[in-house]
């Protein structure tokens, strides 16, 4: 494991919830950090601009409300995901705001800048960046970034298509910075094996769909639960960047989900044309096998955690040399 710098260090569960475009929002970013994970939401969330001020009072309040009445279990830190792609006419408010608020760790997507980085340490705050190959991991860190979010294969949203044991291993041979991998983790035994693999943290968002705290309609989160990788989709047609998406909103939406064209990279909007495609064509990853019931942020990762102790537990017992 590498040297982790605040607040990363202190982390009750080696977790990060991921932002989850439109689902996210602050009573499931609270839960998620009061249950010991990091809670997380991407900016554009808070629709319109004037709301993100809101939100991020609302979560800073509660946190420290929480750590002030239960000093013996604080609250996990949280972090604001940051869409830094040229058709994000909002990143300057956006991260202004967050300078202001002083959040913990601002996670970075879409490319990676110099002056988000800095703005961010200019409070101590900590930039995670995800990357989906080790070309993109280096240049990443040489512009300033702390760590890194290693999107594999299979995870929800926009995804890449490495083996997580392949980027990973590639990164730690020049990288021994914080560390987190995404891409189908929805158990604590992957969270043990994203640890066993060389990673800091496991990153997991889809799993946190089918939580009551999040903010998707029922029908999205009781298709998170009754569905598995088989009906997970790779295509860029909705956004202009590859991700892995539920079949039967594709089907609901009038498509085949086996025959979908491809879209012009070229023409990729996250300012705010995206947020339909989004809302309608429900993006998901592999791991959602595993999610079989519909349940508070909370009590999911309680779950995590007692898998975790006993895939530790187990693999001890085993007794390998």
């Amino acid at each position: 494991m590498s040297k982790l710098p605040a607040p990363l260090d202190t982390l009750p569960f080696p977790v990060i919830g991921s932002p989850l475009f439109i689902i996210s929002n602050p009573k499931l970013v609270i839960a998620q950090c009061i249950a010991g994970v990091v809670g997380s939401m991407p900016a554009l969330n808070a629709r319109p601009a004037e709301l993100l001020e809101d939100w991020l009072k609302e979560i800073t309040e509660a946190l420290a409300a929480h750590n002030a009445a239960h000093p013996d279990r604080p609250a996990a830190p949280f972090a604001i995901n940051q869409i830094v792609h040229k058709s994000n006419d909002r990143l300057e408010h956006d991260m202004a705001l967050c300078v202001k608020y002083k959040v913990p760790i601002i996670i970075t997507s879409l490319g990676a800048r110099e002056d988000i980085n800095a703005a961010a340490h200019s409070y101590g705050g900590v930039v995670l960046h995800d990357i989906i190959n080790n070309k993109h991991a280096h240049k990443a860190i040489e512009k300033g970034a702390d760590g890194l979010i290693a999107v594999a294969a299979g995870a929800g949203g926009h995804a890449g298509v490495k083996s997580p044991f392949a980027l990973v291993q590639e990164i730690r041979q020049w990288f021994d910075g914080p560390l987190a991998l995404s891409g189908s983790i929805a158990t604590g035994a992957s969270v043990l094996a994203a640890q066993a693999m060389g990673a800091d943290f496991a990153y997991i968002g889809s799993a946190f769909i089918a939580t009551e705290e999040a903010r998707a309609v029922q029908e999205y989160k009781q298709a998170i639960v009754d569905n598995n990788s088989d009906e997970i989709v790779y295509s860029n047609l909705f956004t202009g960047v590859h991700g892995n998406y539920l079949a039967p909103s594709i089907r609901a939406a009038g498509l085949d989900p086996a025959n979908l064209p491809e879209s012009d990279p070229s023409k990729m909007n996250f300012g705010g044309a995206s947020a339909k495609a989004w809302k309608d064509i429900w993006g998901c990853g592999q791991g959602i096998g595993a999610v079989d019931k519909i349940q508070p942020a909370g009590e999911f990762v309680a779950q995590l955690k007692r898998e975790y102790a006993a895939a530790k537990a187990e693999l001890l017992a085993r007794n390998y040399a």
